[in-house]
């Protein structure tokens, strides 16, 4: 694994969320007419320092990248020049406080629309809501009657134009301990309706990929085991093989499509596998020794083959999905909104103890994500970016104190009372607030370090 394909998304994504979410709040600070001292994205020593403007802001970029700060004058911070005391954060009422706060995180949510909006509208290659069931004798998919082709075009009213889709709108109903009302439509164009109960189904292991717990798998059209494209000097090549060659046996094991030749040989790197091939009619037998390459962390082996038709095989499998402008910006806001009532959901269940703190991820998987992604491709990245900008919004307007929404719940307070928040009980928030978050911060990382010895 090259860590620079996995560190550079990863600094570049969360670099630039941090720029965004910190220029939110120094966009409304500057609107409202308050001094800003330094913009910094990062902590720590700075790398890179400048200053700027009439007010001299010192505009820094500092060694520790995992999150940032706007720093006004405040009279409650040390000793402010008699001309800027108006220009004071603390000297403005508190809607203005509120709407400088607030600017941080509604920033990061509307980085998050404006990504979708531009993916909605310039069309993204998406995998087609097609199923297959997986091997299990008994899964809710096979409870509901569903077959393989069918396509799933409705789930509980909304419609689904993708594999995403339906992975989110079943992720929804799970969370929300629903019963999904599937419409799924087969190639003759014939429609019906099947239900999948959930009761009992828990996402508890993130690990456990919660659509095959369920039963199903993207469909996958018969690929027939012939060889489509050789790689100069890969195991195949020096075993005398050619294109057009037909794979019928792999030790001992009959080979009917090509998933089933790569299931035959993925764990068996640097294994001496005899092969029966079939050429123009004719049978012959060759031995193939697969060479293992590192995938994601673990060992697979390979033969250096290609399958024949793959473009053939991509148009049954995707399908570009676009939208037009004014339908891309209202699929981006409700895109943005669901994820984040998503979100909300899934920590809400986490303190109920409803859902495991297994699903909270740190840095690591992040990184891990951010790699993953690039490698798939700008929209895809994109994708990623924007979701990981509404968690980071959703994040930061959690009432607790240190974070953005802990400020608000200080204000609201105000507003109700008359006066501001004593300064005991402020300095007491924030030592709690740091425990809290302190603690989410071990739990993220604790599951980041297991989820990588444990693969």
């Amino acid at each position: 694994m090259n860590l620079f394909e996995y560190l550079i998304p990863f600094v570049i994504a969360l670099g630039g969320l941090i720029f965004f979410h910190e220029l939110g709040h120094y966009a409304v600070a500057r609107w409202c007419g308050v001094k800003v001292v330094r913009f910094s994205v990062g902590f720590g020593r700075p790398l890179l320092r400048w200053t700027v403007g009439r007010d001299r802001t010192e505009w820094v970029l500092a060694i520790f990248p995992l999150g940032g700060y706007v720093k006004m004058v405040d009279e409650r911070e040390g000793e402010v020049a008699e001309e800027d005391r108006p220009r004071a954060f603390n000297r403005q009422s508190v809607w203005r406080r509120i709407a400088i706060v607030a600017a941080g995180p509604l920033a990061n949510f509307l980085l998050a629309i404006l990504v979708y909006w531009g993916l909605f509208s310039v069309g993204t290659e998406t995998l087609r809501p097609r199923i297959a069931l997986t091997e299990a004798s008994q899964s809710l998919a096979r409870d509901a009657g569903l077959n393989d082709g069918d396509t799933v075009v409705a789930i509980s009213g909304s419609a689904v134009k993708s594999w995403e889709d339906l992975r989110w709108l079943l992720l929804r109903e799970v969370l929300d301990g629903n019963r999904a009302e599937l419409v799924v439509r087969t190639d003759e164009r014939v429609e019906s309706r099947h239900t999948l109960d959930f009761d009992g189904v828990s996402i508890d292991d993130p690990q456990e990929d919660l659509i095959q717990r369920i039963g199903l798998r993207p469909w996958r059209p018969h690929i027939p085991p012939v060889i489509g494209r050789i790689l100069p000097d890969g195991a195949a090549d020096r075993a005398g093989l050619i294109e057009g060659d037909r794979l019928i046996e792999i030790d001992g094991e009959q080979i009917d499509s090509w998933e089933r030749l790569v299931m035959a040989v993925r764990d068996r790197a640097e294994d001496s596998l005899p092969v029966i091939v079939e050429r123009d009619g004719a049978r012959f037998e060759r031995v193939l020794i697969p060479e293992g390459t590192e995938v994601d962390g673990v060992r697979t082996g390979r033969i250096g083959i290609g399958a024949a038709d793959v473009e053939g095989v991509r148009e049954q499998m995707f399908d570009t999905v676009r939208y037009g402008p004014a339908e891309s910006f209202t699929r981006a806001l409700n895109k943005t909104w669901e994820t984040s009532v998503l979100t909300l959901k899934m920590i809400g269940r986490m303190v109920t103890g409803d859902v495991s703190w297994k699903n909270l991820s740190g840095p690591v998987t992040i990184a891990d994500y951010a790699g993953q992604t690039a490698r798939l491709g700008l929209a895809h990245y994109l994708a990623f970016v924007a979701l990981i900008s509404i968690s980071l919004g959703v994040l930061n307007l959690l009432p607790i104190p240190v974070l953005d929404g802990g400020h608000l719940l200080y204000y609201m307070i105000e507003i109700l009372k008359g006066s501001p928040v004593s300064e005991r009980a402020m300095q007491t928030g924030q030592q709690i607030g740091l425990v809290l978050l302190a603690m989410l911060m071990a739990f993220a990382f604790y599951n980041d370090i297991t989820r990588l010895f444990s693969g």
